[in-house]
Order: C-alpha cells, then structure tokens, then sequence
C-alpha cells in the first residue's frame, strides 16, 4: 500500500489517540511512520489533522521530552495549533500560577523555534505563528515575563536595525527569541509589543521608554499583565468540537 493511500488512516489514528489521553502511542505512531514513509509522511498527517488536536499532543511533550511533531510540524499547521494552545491550561492555574503558565507556553514555543540550526524554518515558524491574533498575545505572554528586557531590545532594534548583533545587557531566554522574532517578522514583532504595551503604536516609542523595577513606583508604561494576556489568549480560542475524548481533565470543554 502506498504512503499515501495510508495517511488518512495515519491520521484518524492520531486524532483518536491524541483525544484519547494516549499520547505516546500516537508518537510512536508518528515514529512508526517516519521509518517506513520517511519524515515527510509525519509532516502530511500534522497538515491534517485538527489543529486542536496538534495542540493537545505538543502540549503533552514540552520540557525534557521531544516529540516528532516539534521536529517536523509545517509553519502554518503549528501557527493554527496555537489557537488552542490556552485549552490546555486548567482553569485554576491561569488565576493562581500565571507565571508558571508562561513558562510552560515559553517552552513550547522556544522548543519548536530552535529544534534545529534551520534559519529559514526558524524565520518562517515565527512569521507564521506572529501573523496570527493568537500568536501575537502568545508572544506577547512570554514578552510580559521580562518587559524591561523587551523594552531594551526595541531600543536595541531601533538604533541598530539591520546591524543587530543580539547582544543585550540581559541573559534572560526571552531575549534570543525576542530577536528572532524581530528579524523574522518586523510586523510579527510590532503586533506582540502592541499586546504587550498597548499605548504605543510603533515600536520606535518603545525606545524611548523606560521600565522602573520598583513595584510602588507609578506605572510609566500602560502594559498587560501576564495573567491579564493569559486570559486574552483563552478568549481567542476558538469555539470547536471534535469526537469526544475520555480524556477531560485539562483545560475547558474545548475538546469534548
């Protein structure tokens, strides 16, 4: 039987496994179908299946583990899947750890951004994903976890442009991605400082301004909080349903 004749079955199999709680069957699934059709197989089935149910199965390998799908899933497939990336999260965490949230989606993203030294997949990865609404309060997310750091790399992209080195007086991990973006996508990076700092309307502000590290001094810079666009993000997810799934226990209904 052909490879193609078997990816709507590949993909049935995957949904169902997925929306079933079995995640690593439907990545050895995935493996299975890499060595017998070759990576190009996997990417198919991530172009077929419910953007929903790509969301459930990433979310389920972030941190130490890896999965083929954040080796190989297409730009856009990836770019849909974090519509409803928010459907993953419990309720009670958005409220109550915003930050370990952050971290979480942090992970995800930063994992499929670099899963390879690939330039051109990397800058298509952020191009796609940043040109969405969904993506753009994502992104803006993991900015919200270092504002000052974002504001010194908006300063640092305005008065270096093209000659930006990545160099900033800050080790924290959102910067490489910061800059990644803003060299991908001058538009995606535009969006996710507009969700961030929604006063300024051209990231050249952004250079200008200035972030007080002392928490009761008076706000200079209207900013969302994380928790604020954690919640922005849950709104955007869209309304769907597909086959129910025995497994309920994460997120909303969104899946049942």
């Amino acid at each position: 039987m052909s490879e193609k004749s078997n990816l709507p079955a590949l993909s049935k199999q995957v949904t169902e496994l997925v929306l079933a709680g079995s995640l690593s069957h439907a990545e050895q699934a995935f493996a299975d179908a890499a060595d017998q059709f070759g990576d190009l197989a996997v990417v198919e089935v991530l172009n077929n299946i419910p953007p929903q149910v790509t969301a459930l199965h990433m979310a389920g390998f972030d941190g130490g583990k890896m999965s083929l799908a954040t080796l190989l899933v297409p730009p856009k497939a990836w770019a849909d899947s974090l519509a409803f990336i928010a459907a993953t999260w419990p309720d009670d965490q958005i409220e109550d750890d915003p930050e370990r949230i952050a971290e979480a989606l942090f992970t995800h993203i930063h994992g499929v951004v670099f899963s390879t030294d690939d330039e051109e997949r990397r800058n298509e990865l952020l191009a796609a994903a940043s040109a969405t609404d969904h993506g753009s309060t994502a992104f803006a997310i993991l900015f919200s976890m270092a504002p000052k750091e974002i504001l010194e790399v908006a300063g640092e992209i305005i008065s270096k442009g093209p000659y930006l080195t990545g160099q900033t007086t800050s080790d924290n991990d959102v910067v490489p991605l910061a800059i990644a973006l803003a060299q991908a996508s001058e538009d995606g990076w535009d969006r996710a400082l507009f969700e961030l700092f929604p006063e300024f309307r051209h990231s050249a502000d952004l250079a200008d301004a200035e972030y007080d590290d002392d928490p009761d001094a008076e706000p200079t810079i209207l900013q969302r909080s994380t928790k604020e666009l954690l919640y922005r993000l849950r709104k955007q997810v869209p309304s769907t349903r597909v086959a129910k799934a025995s497994r309920r226990s994460v997120g909303t209904n969104i899946f049942s």
